[in-house]
């Protein structure tokens, strides 16, 4: 009896450190999966960034990172590629399922990672930076005067002489400013080839021919280590590959593991939502409309707090996104223009140009060459006519409104008929609407005659007698 005891006893204590040893040996059993769809953005940066420095302290073996994305924008990538950089933890990146890509973005996401796969029938490339706001970059091939340095030998210019500096065109600016952009990208995706051991050559040539590559294409020219058909098969393939980790070699040891999928937390989803250009788009419409009903009809407020909410919101999303200038200004000088037609009517000079300024604006918002950061174009047309309606209607019978009688109030007497309850030379009392009232008349009325109030003073009506305004009438 008593060994029985001792025994529970001990089984007791050692729970703890049993359960303690199994969460852990568990913990390394798992690897992250993260599925990266669509374009590159604030929200899935933060997601990114999230997860693997939250690796670093629950320490699963490895990151698997699911890539399938058209691109992204620049800071955003730069984020992630520092997260990656910085990690204790193994990150692989899988270009996947067929006819996933890594363009652009997802380039310089592949040449960072510590392992890069492609499923069959996928491909990667086209990593040649934009200008957000203007036009793409020109490629390498193309001729730029300003590239080529003037030796001492060189004749001078007729325009100009050694006396009378030259100053740069905004074109010229703007080459020197492409030419820097385009320099900084190639540095930064040969550094991260020449780290990782992967081809720097056609690194640069994606940059800046926007070369691309297949899966098979990819491991011949030594961008990838592996082509894997799905990820039982990948963990296979992975199993036993060593790679350089910090100052230490890491072994893979990947047939045994499980996958834990991992899902951006409500914040990061909200961030996603409101950086859609689309989302943004429409947030700042309705928040427009909110504040402009809330304008020209004043009541509880509601319209005008669900419209400076949405635009608050509007303001956050473009805050993420490359938006233009100029594109919100034409979108506000439609929606004035619009409204002015509302307001006086123009036989539609000021409704059309406010349309046609409405259409301009809502294209240049966003004006990027990356189609994933521009406005789809039937969300354009569908909000234009809505536009279009709600203010040549909407904001007509707003008006129509406000100049209509009144139906409450003092305001609303003036009209209506009533009978003198005694003789009004020139005052007595009147009952109008089951009330009595003092009245005030220049011509003379007698008791139980039939008035029509003409005006209201305070507590006194004028009013005439209903015979004179018949006469008069006639």
């Amino acid at each position: 009896m008593k060994w029985g005891v001792t025994i529970l006893l001990l089984l007791w204590l050692g729970l703890p450190t049993l359960a303690q040893t199994q969460a852990q040996t568990q913990t390394q059993e798992k690897y992250w999966q993260l599925d990266i769809k669509g374009p590159i953005g604030s929200g899935t940066s933060d997601f990114i960034v999230t997860e693997i420095q939250q690796a670093q302290a629950e320490q699963p073996t490895f990151i698997l990172m699911m890539l399938d994305t058209p691109g992204g924008l620049y800071s955003a990538t730069r984020d992630i590629i520092s997260a990656m950089l910085a990690s204790d933890i193994p990150v692989v990146t899988y270009v996947a399922p067929g006819g996933a890509r890594a363009a652009s973005a997802g380039t310089y996401i592949m040449y960072a990672s510590h392992v890069a796969a492609m499923a069959p029938g996928t491909h990667l490339g086209a990593a040649t930076p934009v200008q957000l706001g203007g036009s793409g970059l020109p490629g390498a091939d193309q001729p730029d005067d300003t590239d080529t340095p003037k030796t001492p030998d060189a004749p001078a210019d007729d325009a100009a002489s050694d006396d009378a500096p030259t100053e740069d065109t905004p074109a010229q600016k703007s080459t020197a400013m492409e030419r820097k952009t385009l320099n900084d990208a190639v540095a930064y995706i040969r550094s991260l080839a020449q780290l990782r051991g992967r081809n720097a050559e056609w690194a640069e040539l994606a940059v800046r021919d926007a070369a691309t590559l297949t899966a098979s294409e990819a491991l011949e020219q030594k961008v990838i280590e592996l082509i894997a058909s799905d990820v039982p098969a990948l963990l296979l393939a992975l199993d036993g590959r060593e790679i350089q980790l910090g100052d230490t070699r890491y072994v893979f040891a990947s047939t045994q593991l499980t996958g834990e999928l991992r899902q951006p937390d409500w914040r990061q989803r909200f961030i996603m939502i409101i950086s859609n250009p689309n989302i943004t788009y429409l947030l700042m419409l309705v928040g427009m409309y909110g504040l402009l009903l809330e304008f020209y009809s004043p009541g509880f407020g509601v319209s005008g707090v669900i419209g400076a909410i949405c635009l608050l919101l509007a303001m956050l999303g473009m805050q993420m996104l490359p938006f233009s200038t100029i594109g919100l200004a034409l979108l506000g000088l439609g929606l004035a223009l619009m409204i002015a037609e509302g307001l006086a009517p123009s036989f539609g000079i000021l409704g059309g140009g406010g349309l046609v300024a409405f259409v301009i604006g809502s294209v240049l918002l966003f004006d990027t060459p990356d189609q994933a950061f521009r406005i789809a174009w039937p969300v354009i047309g569908a909000l234009t006519l809505v536009s279009l309606g709600l203010i040549v209607v909407v904001v007509r019978l707003i008006v129509k409104q406000r100049h209509a009688r009144p139906v409450s109030g003092v305001e609303s007497m003036v009209g209506l008929q009533g009978e003198a309850l005694t003789d009004i030379a020139p005052t007595g009392y009147v009952m109008v609407q089951g009330e009595r009232w003092q009245a005030h008349s220049t011509e003379p009325i007698t008791a139980r005659q039939t008035i029509v109030v003409l005006a209201v003073d305070q507590l006194t009506l004028s009013v005439r007698p209903l015979t004179h305004i018949q006469t008069g009438s006639s």
